[in-house]
């Protein structure tokens, strides 16, 4: 469904609940890229990314297309950048009974001063029920940016909210796919290797594929179907081979 033709913003259902809104972007003198981020539907709400400031408009038309902004009960998001939390004050405004959702790290250095409202601070493998969704947060520091880095499972869905890992460029016009994503990720990554390198990258990766997700809910790019853990396995070598 496109929500907004102007900007090509759109969303789709990608597994039980849950809706990926997509925007794709263009880069001045550079090629395609897009935002995405994840509604979660139930008894209490949850986005998992913001967008950038200059994206509000787009995703809160967004998610007025499947449900009223105003129920939103968390904004959730992996670490402190703007594309992962810019525009988290703008949708505080418009959701009463929201608060952010972050590591506790992330509160502890950034979001109990940035943001306008306390956040829910989660502990690694703290679970939060919203209804008949189930979500755990699990902390990945340095994986792959910030000391603050921590990532969300949807233990009902076996949806894995896997923020910047397997960033695809392009303007992601495929919703969800069966098809690869790490040859095209690994791509995108390699030129510029935002990883951090952390000395438990590999440990963290590897803790991640025992999760066991069937889907991939990636912050750019399509979200992915699968073997969700053999996935994760492949790109720990991937990564770790370019040490």
């Amino acid at each position: 469904m496109i929500t907004n033709p102007q900007a090509g913003t759109n969303v789709h259902e990608v597994a039980d609940g849950i809706y990926r809104i997509n925007t794709p972007i263009a880069i001045p003198g550079g090629p395609a890229f897009n935002f995405n981020q994840y509604l979660l539907v139930d008894d209490e709400p949850l986005l998992f990314h913001t967008g950038g400031r200059q994206l509000f408009p787009l995703v809160r038309e967004a998610i007025a297309s499947v449900m009223p902004v105003e129920r939103l009960r968390y904004i959730g998001f992996s670490h402190v950048e703007a594309d992962e939390c810019g525009a988290l004050n703008l949708l505080l405004g418009v959701a009463p009974q929201a608060v952010p959702l972050c590591s506790q790290v992330a509160a502890m250095v950034s979001v109990n001063d940035l943001a306008d409202r306390p956040p829910r601070a989660l502990a690694d493998g703290e679970q939060l029920v919203l209804g008949r969704h189930t979500v755990q947060w699990i902390d990945t520091p340095h994986v792959p940016h910030g000391w603050d880095c921590g990532l969300l499972m949807d233990l009902s869905s076996s949806t894995f909210f896997c923020g910047d890992l397997f960033t695809q460029g392009g303007p992601g016009e495929v919703a969800l796919t069966e098809g690869d994503i790490l040859g095209p990720s690994e791509a995108f990554r390699q030129p510029m290797d935002y990883f951090a390198h952390a000395p438990q990258t590999a440990a963290t990766l590897a803790r991640l594929a025992q999760l066991q997700p069937r889907t991939l809910a990636c912050m750019h790019g399509s979200a992915w179907r699968g073997d969700g853990g053999k996935l994760l396995r492949h790109l720990a070598e991937a990564v770790c081979a370019t040490r």
